[in-house]
């Protein structure tokens, strides 16, 4: 067994080896895990790694999706703002980095 090498059990950061878990599964239940157990523990460990690294990238990547949509709210806000101030379009673009087709935009649809 000792060409098993560590694995994450789960997201506590306790890292048991399937040397330990093996152990620990005998002095429980008194027998040892058969090959093709511990062929299906290791593909569990394997999809559950997988599944919890799938999860994670989609956490930061949505996560990274709501600052830049906010990022743009909170430009296109100034924006309005300037544009309700009767600032012309040109330098509203260059303080905001909008370009001018934004602007109109925002202009036909501030209130």
């Amino acid at each position: 067994m000792a060409e098993f090498v560590e694995r994450y059990i789960n997201g506590t950061g306790l890292l048991l080896t399937t040397d330990g878990l093996l152990q620990r599964f005998k002095e429980l239940f008194g027998e040892e895990f058969t090959p093709d157990q511990i062929r299906s523990y290791e593909d569990s460990l394997k999809y559950y790694r997988d599944l919890k690294n799938s999860l994670d990238t989609a956490r930061e990547e949505g996560v990274l999706e709501g600052i830049e949509k906010g990022r743009l709210e909170a430009i296109e806000k100034v924006a309005k703002n300037l544009i309700k101030m009767g600032i012309d379009a040109d330098i509203i673009a260059e303080t905001t980095g909008l370009t001018i087709q934004q602007i109109e935009k925002l202009k036909n649809t501030a209130p």
